[in-house]
């Protein structure tokens, strides 16, 4: 699944290309919302809100979530798309563009005043420009006998991070993921270092938390490697309902 990073850039680049600019095509390909056609009408802006993006067109937003398999690109007039048209969920048109979502987890149209039922239950956005550090470790720390590894995944608690980055701040603090919330040290610093984690990588094309763009991920996807930190074996396994996969160096993440 994306993580708000990826969102981020994502919305970056849907916004330079529709934002200001009137819809000359509006292409809907869920049932639901098959009748509906904003054309003629401005996109004001394009926003992230954790892993949700929203679309705002006239009074209306367009709310997707891209979960495991979704994508926006932005295509030229007349360029050819990089997925199959069969798994187009929307098309937009601007002079000069058009956006295509592909297999996205969630596609919507609300009324714009009615945002929040769709992204009301998040927690503070990592990325937004409303960021409060103060509530995100409030939430942190509210289920103490909770694991990490799940209070990290709880977009409720904070908004954007994902699997990769959770094993990655884990590593990062020297936690095991299925540490308790109240043994796993300062709340705070643990929401302090997810934002900058998510900050530092949000217009970056490759995700890097070692510093190092040749080996970019300390733990994430590296089971039965050799930690980049102390040569111990990379340890994988499953944490959560559902169960995601989680990757931990048993040497280094020894609480």
């Amino acid at each position: 699944m994306p993580e708000g990073d990826t969102v981020y850039r994502t919305a970056a680049a849907l916004h330079a290309a529709l934002a200001g600019k009137v819809l000359t095509r509006c292409d809907i390909r869920v049932p639901r919302y098959a009748t509906v056609d904003l054309s003629g009408h401005v996109v004001d802006e394009v926003i992230p809100r954790g892993k949700h993006l929203l679309i705002r067109v006239g009074d209306a937003t367009i709310h997707s979530h891209l979960k495991m398999e979704g994508a926006w690109h932005v295509y030229r007039p007349g360029q050819r798309w990089r997925r199959p048209a069969f798994a187009a969920r929307a098309v937009l048109g601007v002079a000069g563009a058009q956006a295509v979502g592909f297999d996205l987890g969630i596609l919507e149209v609300i009324e714009r005043r009615a945002e929040h039922g769709a992204v009301g239950h998040l927690g503070p956005d990592l990325l937004g420009p409303d960021w409060d550090s103060d509530l995100a470790a409030a939430n942190l720390a509210r289920d103490g006998d909770r694991a990490i590894g799940e209070a990290l995944l709880d977009q409720s608690v904070l908004a954007g991070v994902g699997n990769i980055y959770r094993s990655e701040l884990c590593f990062l603090r020297g936690v095991r993921p299925e540490t308790p919330v109240a043994r796993a040290g300062d709340p705070a610093r643990w929401a302090a270092l997810a934002h900058r984690l998510l900050t530092f990588n949000k217009d970056r094309v490759v995700r890097v938390t070692t510093g190092d763009l040749r080996r970019p991920l300390w733990v994430y996807g590296r089971g039965g490697r050799a930690c980049l930190r102390c040569g111990a074996v990379i340890a994988e396994g499953a944490l959560g309902e559902p169960a995601r996969g989680i990757f931990w160096c048993p040497r280094c993440q020894r609480r």
